[in-house]
This record gives C-alpha cells, structure tokens and sequence, in this order.
C-alpha cells in the first residue's frame, strides 16, 4: 500500500516529516479505514442469515443496517471533532478504534435481535471518531496540489474493506456462521490500535501549508455558521448526501437481492462483489482523486466535475443491473455503478477542508459526515427496506430489485446538487483566511 501511497507525492520533507513517514501514516490511516468499513459493511453479507435466523421483515433489516448504526455515527461525530480541533487527533483515533471493533466482536454473541441492534449502536459510537481526525491530520500532512489524491487513497480503503467483508465474510458465514463473520472482523482493529499508538505522531496543524496555528479554540456555531456561509458547502454537502443514499441502500441489500431473485450464496456473492466494489471500487475512487488534482490544477471546480461524471457513467447500467433477468447480465452491468459508487468521497472532503480554516477542518469534516450519513446511512437502507415490503404483496421475492431502483434517482440529483456547488466554489475558497 505504501508503494502506492508514492503516486501521491508533493509537498516538503521538513519538520521532522519525510514523504516516507507521510506516506506511512497515510497507509496507516487508510488501514484504520479498511477496518472501519469492514466492520461497518460485515452487516451487508451477513443480513439475509440474519433475517433467516431472527424472522424479521427488510423495514426491520433497514433499522439494523441504517438508522441503528448511522444516528449515533452522526451525531457524536461533532462533539468528538470538536475535540479534535482541540486536543491530540491520534489519540482520539486509536480509542475509537479500539471501541468499535470490540463492539463489532460483541455482534457475534448476539442471541436476539435486539441485542444486535444495541451492539450496532457501539460499533456506530466508536466509529464516529476516527473519519473527521484522520481527514484533518492528512489535510495536514499533504498539500492542496495533491490533496485530492491522499484523500482518495484513504477512502479507498472503504473498498478494500468492502472487499475483505464480502470476500472473507461471506466465505466465513457459509462454512462458520454469521456470528464468527462479525469475530473474525472485529479482532484485526484491535490489533491495529497498538500501531496506531507507537507509531505515530501527531502533525502540527496547517503544517502542509505553512500556515501558523495561532487561532482560539473556536465554538460549534461559528464553525457552523462559517460553513453555511459557503454555499458550495450546502450542495457539495447534499450532493454527497443524496450519493451516500444510493450507495449505502445498495450496499447494504444487493446481497439479499442477489439471494432472492439470481439465487446465489452468500459466498458466491462474497466473491463477485469482492472483485466489482473491493478492487473495480478501489480503482475508481483512487484514480478519481488523481484526476481531481490534475484538472484541479487549472479550474478547481473539477473536483465537484469529477463526481458529477462518476453518476453520468453509473446510472444508465444500475436499472439493467437490477432489472436483468439472467445473472451473468445483471454483473456485467454491475461493473460500472460499483467502480463509480465512492468516487464523490475524495473530492469533496478535499472542498470541504479547503473551505475552512485550520481550526474548523476537523469539525467541517464531521459536519459533512453528518449530512451524508443520515441521509445517506440513516435513510437509503431504511428507504430501500420500506418499499421493498410495501412493494412485496405485489412482487413478491422480485420486490427488492425494484425497491433498489431509488438509487439511481438519489443519484440524478446528487449530480444536480454539485453543478450547483461548481458556480460560488471558486468565490467561496478566496473567502477563506489564509491563516489559523
């Protein structure tokens, strides 16, 4: 991973951070991200044993994978961003790493539903920690001319972690059972804490950019306020909201779809979508940000282009996807909507970072994760559970595969909400001071 980090270069070696260690934290993070997302997409492989287990209806499979998880991400991801734009952001990494893999182990010793639920409500507290830290802390470590970049790598590690999920998950489930899946996803976090720990250092703030971190600590609202003044941010904001809606409601039921109407396991499904999201994700999200950064050079507002194009790519092959008959037609069609499904992260947590000020980065990035997960994480797996049983008296096992179409039209206006965000995001940059 480390050797691929090097494609992202820039910057100066200076303060005691050569490219090496830059790279190295960033391989660290992206790591620490790889874990989050495993545990945070386990769930997705492991719902349909779940529901057979349980007896439960898709509404309440929604509850499980969205609402229960992405309400307490959410919302203790401000206050805890709070403290990061205030205290050591490595710290508060490594314990929320630590309490959301211990809970992802407690999953498995679920012996009711609603058991798993309030384990799933730890794994969303523990989680909303580490994004916010580690997005300021690489903002940090690399410049603007190759922010994008590091940014896209470390959301890639989303699809590495949807790779080992769905892989190594669903190979799991068939042979062990759904509870070890969640054991053998939660103990690797544990591990990595103590690297996390020992091994790395905390970055002084606008090191990247030679900027003086003078500033008071500065309160909630204004940062609130600050943000809001930024119009790019309202739809670069949204836009990522209304795109995290069609992927996390994908996400989270593709794999039941592919159970009820093309008849596949669990592992064979872990292995296709181990190869469509884990390595055709990992692609699209990296290249994307390289892209941003390359074309951002000469007119900044690529970075909101980009994703615009992304849903360009992606939406025309969704429908097929979901409506094929034939399996082998529906995963061809597949390829496109899954390489493109996390290209919007890089970009935009690159804008949003550049749109505030030093102190703010923290708590902007947990605002925005805010937005984009209870929309998204909170209301596109409910959503798409919802009409999947309302549409089941009239469908039956066929309902999800229409339910799952919503994605593409949260998709449409996603890309709406970012040509909207591409007219003032070059006026609202300038305004930002170009101090701490």
């Amino acid at each position: 991973m480390t050797n691929q980090a090097n494609a992202i270069g820039g910057g100066r070696a200076d303060a005691g951070f050569s490219n090496a260690y830059r790279h190295y934290v960033l391989a660290i993070l992206t790591l620490m991200y790889v874990v989050n997302y495993l545990d945070r997409q386990i769930l997705a492989i492991l719902l349909q044993p779940i529901k057979n287990e349980f007896h439960v209806s898709d509404t309440m499979l929604g509850l499980l994978a969205g609402p229960t998880f992405a309400l307490f991400y959410a919302t203790l991801g401000i206050p805890i961003a709070l403290a990061a734009d205030r205290s050591n952001r490595r710290n508060i990494i490594a314990v929320s790493l630590a309490l959301f893999s211990l809970m992802t182990v407690v999953c498995g010793f679920a012996a009711q539903f609603w058991q798993l639920l309030l384990a799933r409500v730890g794994t969303g507290v523990g989680e909303a920690g580490t994004g916010p830290s580690a997005q300021a802390i690489i903002s940090d470590l690399y410049p603007p001319k190759s922010r994008a970049s590091a940014q896209s790598f470390y959301s890639a590690g989303l699809n590495i972690g949807l790779l080992i999920a769905f892989a190594v998950g669903g190979h799991i489930a068939q042979i062990y059972g759904w509870r070890m899946a969640f054991l053998a996803s939660g103990i690797p976090g544990l591990v990595l804490v103590f690297v996390v720990m020992f091994t790395m250092r905390e970055p002084p703030r606008g090191h990247s950019e030679n900027l003086r971190d003078d500033a008071a600590k500065i309160p909630f609202m204004n940062v609130a306020r600050f943000l809001w003044s930024q119009r790019s941010f309202r739809f670069i904001a949204l836009g990522s909201a209304m795109n995290a809606f069609s992927g996390y409601g994908a996400t989270a039921f593709i794999p039941a779809f592919l159970v009820r109407s093309h008849h596949m396991t669990v592992a064979q499904i872990g292995i296709v979508f181990a190869l469509l999201a884990g390595i055709g994700g990992w692609i699209g999200t990296f290249l994307a940000g390289i892209i941003a950064d390359r074309l951002g050079k000469r007119d900044v507002r690529w970075n909101v282009y980009v994703p615009i194009g992304a849903v360009c790519l992606a939406v025309p092959f969704a429908p097929v996807f979901y409506l094929a008959p034939g399996t082998t037609i529906a995963l061809l069609a597949a390829i496109i909507p899954v390489a493109m499904g996390a290209v919007f992260v890089g970009p935009s947590v690159t804008m949003v970072q550049a749109l505030v000020p030093l102190r703010m980065r923290a708590t902007a990035a947990a605002i925005l994760l805010f937005i984009l997960n209870i929309i998204g994480l909170g209301l596109g797996p409910q959503a798409v559970g919802f009409l999947s049983d309302v549409l089941h008296p009239a469908l039956g096992t066929d309902s999800l595969r229409y339910a799952l179409l919503i994605g593409p039209v949260a998709g449409i206006v996603s890309a709406l909400c970012y040509w909207h965000s591409a007219k003032t995001l070059p006026a609202d940059l300038a305004r930002v001071p170009k101090s701490a």
